[in-house]
C-alpha cells in the first residue's frame, strides 16, 4: 500500500472573494488527511473512510458515487466526500493511462465541510498516493493542479485553486485568478474554534453569487473583501499581528454581510475578541464550521472552550510541509 497525507487550511483572508478573482490568503495547518492506496486485480474501485466528521463515520462501497452509505451525517457532505475520490483517481487514470482499481483508505484529523479544506486534503493525498502506486510521481503543483479540477467538478465550477495548491504545497499563500504562489510569514499564532457543524460550500457560494448579481453594493463587498486581503499581505510581511487582527475583523464583517456566517460562528469570532485576541474571523465557506483566531496567549482557547456552540477548540500550527510521503 501506499501512502500520503495532506494538510488542511485556514484563510486569513479572501475567502469567497477569491471565486472571482480577488486575491486570498490561505494558510496550511498540521491537521492532516492520510490516504493509503493499493491496486487491485480489478477496475473496481473501494472506499474505507473514518474520521471525516466530529465524531467520525466509516464509509465503504464499491464503485460509483451513486451507492450511498447508511451513515448519520448529511447526505451531500458524504456525496460530495465520495465524488471528490472518484474524481480523484479519475485524474490519477488520465495521467497514468491505467484503467486500474484502487483499495483506498482515508483516515483525517480535518472534520468534514468545517472551512479547514477536508476536501482537498483528501483530493491531494489520493492523487499523490495513487499515482506513486502506479510508479508515477507527480510534482506538488501538478498534484495541485488535478486536484483542483477535480474540485472543480464536484463543486459545478465554483471552486478556486486556493485550497488545493495550499494543501499541495504547504505554508502560506497567496491566490489571486490562476495566479497560485507561496509567501513568507511568521510563526502565525493560530487558534481554531469548531461549532460541530459544516456548511454547503455549494449552497453558500451559490448564495454570494446571487447577492453579487443582484445587488451592486454586494459586488462592492466581495471587492472590499480583495483591498482587505491586500492590506493583509503587507501587516503579514511585516509579521505586524495586531494590524493582522484588525483586517481580519473586518474581512469577517464584510463576510457576515454577505450572509456567510451564523450565529455559532459569530459566537465564536466575539469569545475570542473579547478575550484579547489580535482578531477572529470564519474561515472557508462558513455557514457553520470553524472560525479562526490570533492569539499567542492561552485566553482565547480557554474562552472558546466555554462558549455555547463551541464544541472544540485547538492551536494550529503553520504546516511548513504539503503533500508528503509515508513510508
Amino acid at each position: 500500500m501506499t501512502r500520503s497525507s495532506a494538510p488542511g487550511k485556514v484563510y486569513l483572508f479572501g475567502e469567497h472573494a477569491v471565486v472571482y478573482g480577488e486575491p486570498a490568503v490561505p494558510c496550511a495547518i498540521e491537521r492532516r488527511a492520510r490516504v493509503g492506496v493499493q491496486r487491485r486485480d480489478d477496475e473496481k474501485l473501494r472506499v474505507h473512510a473514518e474520521d471525516l466528521s466530529l465524531d467520525g463515520f466509516t464509509v465503504e462501497y464499491g464503485g460509483g458515487a451513486d451507492q450511498q452509505p447508511d451513515v448519520d451525517v448529511s447526505e451531500s457532505l458524504v456525496s460530495a466526500a465520495m465524488g471528490y475520490v472518484d474524481g480523484a483517481i479519475e485524474q490519477v487514470r488520465d495521467v497514468t493511462g491505467e484503467d486500474a482499481g484502487f483499495d483506498v483508505t482515508i483516515e483525517s484529523d480535518i472534520p468534514l465541510g468545517a472551512g479547514l479544506g477536508s476536501s482537498a486534503a483528501v483530493v491531494v493525498a489520493a492523487i499523490d498516493a495513487a499515482t506513486r502506486e502506479l510508479g508515477v510521481t507527480l510534482e506538488p503543483t501538478e498534484i495541485a493542479e488535478r486536484a483542483f479540477q477535480t474540485e472543480y467538478e464536484v463543486q459545478d465550477g465554483q471552486a478556486s485553486r486556493a485550497d488545493t495548491f495550499c494543501s499541495a504545497t504547504g505554508g502560506a499563500v497567496r491566490v489571486e485568478g490562476d495566479d497560485c504562489r507561496s509567501t513568507e510569514a511568521p510563526d502565525l499564532p493560530l487558534v481554531i474554534g469548531f461549532d460541530g457543524g459544516a456548511g454547503d460550500t455549494g449552497e453558500l457560494v451559490s448564495g454570494v453569487r446571487s447577492l453579487r448579481e443582484e445587488y451592486t453594493f454586494a459586488s462592492d463587498t466581495v471587492e472590499a473583501i480583495g483591498d482587505v486581503v491586500r492590506n493583509g499581505e503587507d501587516a503579514l510581511a511585516a509579521g505586524d499581528f495586531e494590524e493582522l487582527g484588525r483586517l481580519m475583523n473586518f474581512n469577517h464583517g464584510l463576510l457576515s454581510a454577505l450572509g456567510v456566517s451564523s450565529r455559532s460562528l459569530d459566537s465564536m469570532v466575539w469569545a475570542a475578541r473579547d478575550a484579547g485576541a489580535y482578531g477572529a474571523k470564519l474561515t472557508g465557506a462558513g455557514g457553520g464550521g470553524c472560525i479562526v483566531a490570533l492569539d499567542p496567549s492561552d485566553e482565547t482557547e480557554t474562552a472558546l472552550s466555554y462558549t455555547p456552540g463551541c464544541e472544540e477548540t485547538f492551536r494550529a500550527e503553520l504546516a511548513e510541509e504539503g503533500v508528503r510521503r509515508i513510508e
